[in-house]
């Protein structure tokens, strides 16, 4: 079996997106092709010897084959005006943040009927956008922290109290973060989180709160989970720290919870993952708050698509790929535009 990378994107997590590529190049042990999408969205094909984060950051990509789309895959074209194909069996989306999560390379992959693991358009939607996310675990009666939207000209808080956490709505990896204890913070903190999206998320920020990973997928045999994680963090788990959790190579450490608490957990990941992120290895984040479970963010690209907190990555890729989703064919048949037609004939007879 044959798996195309494809990585890069326009993104404020582009950096991150190429650094997951990276890591799993190690990692994987299917054969592999590269096809990196840069900021302009042009796509290139990369050879595995030129995978290192310089030949990116010095534009050197741009002397690689530059890629093109088709019904089924992609193609390069050769000196003599010929299109030859880029041959794989399955796109591994680390696109992450904007394009690989908002939905954009979801569309375009089914679109050109091309195979994937990763996020299908609805569950790229109701995951990118934090607001909408809130709405999805409501409407599941998954629990969630109390919040509220900031956009347009509004400054101040309505109905939360000070601290709070400030999100930009659809940006992930903490990138314009800030935790706020007072209205002469508010603003610059506003401003802060403004510069990366117009809509932008609050919620109380809870003191030494309990924070939880857990990532998985739909096999054909149920469901598939990882180990739950507690991530290492100070006051917030901010961008650097993530950056470097994304790059790591060794497995992570199982938290010590209860099996009454584990269940939970898991209960609530299984509301949220069926049906809309079928095909998709996704990471869930939890608050646990007087032993209650609290969704904090749906992640339906983690980082390194989160392989450190599997014991045998390669065999969960294998066994994700093998329940993927199949597209519904629709046969165009012409039958009613056919049928005006002969009817109108039969008209001018008469």
């Amino acid at each position: 079996m044959k798996i195309a990378l494809l990585f890069g994107g326009e993104s404020y997590e582009h950096e991150i997106s190429i650094v997951s590529a990276i890591t799993l190049k190690k990692v994987l042990n299917f054969e592999l092709e590269f096809i990196f999408c840069d900021g302009d969205r042009n796509f290139y094909q990369i050879p595995e010897k030129s995978m290192k984060a310089t030949h990116f950051s010095s534009k050197e990509y741009e002397k690689n084959r530059k890629l093109y789309l088709t019904n089924g895959g992609f193609f390069h074209k050769t000196l003599f005006g010929k299109f030859d194909d880029i041959k794989f069996d399955y796109i591994l989306n680390l696109i992450h943040g904007a394009d690989g999560e908002d939905g954009k390379i979801a569309g375009m992959l089914d679109f050109y009927n091309i195979k994937y693991v990763g996020p299908r358009l609805e569950g790229s939607i109701l995951s990118f956008n934090k607001v909408l996310t809130k709405s999805f675990a409501k409407d599941l009666s998954v629990k969630v922290l109390e919040y509220e939207v900031f956009h347009g000209n509004k400054r101040d808080l309505e109905k939360l109290n000070f601290p709070i956490i400030l999100k930009p709505a659809r940006l992930g990896s903490s990138i314009g973060v800030s935790i706020v204890r007072g209205k002469k913070e508010l603003d610059f903190a506003l401003d802060k989180a403004y510069e990366f999206d117009n809509v932008v998320l609050a919620e109380p920020f809870i003191e030494g709160i309990k924070e939880y990973n857990l990532a998985g997928y739909r096999a054909k045999d149920g469901m598939r989970y990882s180990i739950i994680e507690a991530p290492l963090k100070g006051e917030l788990l901010d961008f650097e720290k993530k950056y470097l959790d994304f790059s790591r190579s060794e497995g992570a450490i199982e938290a010590n919870l209860s099996k009454d608490l584990v269940k939970k957990i898991r209960e609530v990941f299984d509301k949220i993952y069926s049906p809309y992120f079928e095909g998709a290895l996704i990471r869930c984040d939890f608050f646990i708050h007087e032993d209650e479970v609290i969704l904090n963010e749906i992640n339906p690209n983690p980082g390194s698509l989160a392989h450190y907190l599997f014991k045998d990555f390669n065999f969960e890729i294998e066994n994700l790929i093998s329940n993927l989703p199949i597209n519904r064919k629709i046969s165009v048949s012409y039958e009613y535009i056919n049928s005006i037609k002969k009817a109108k004939g039969k008209a001018r007879q008469g």
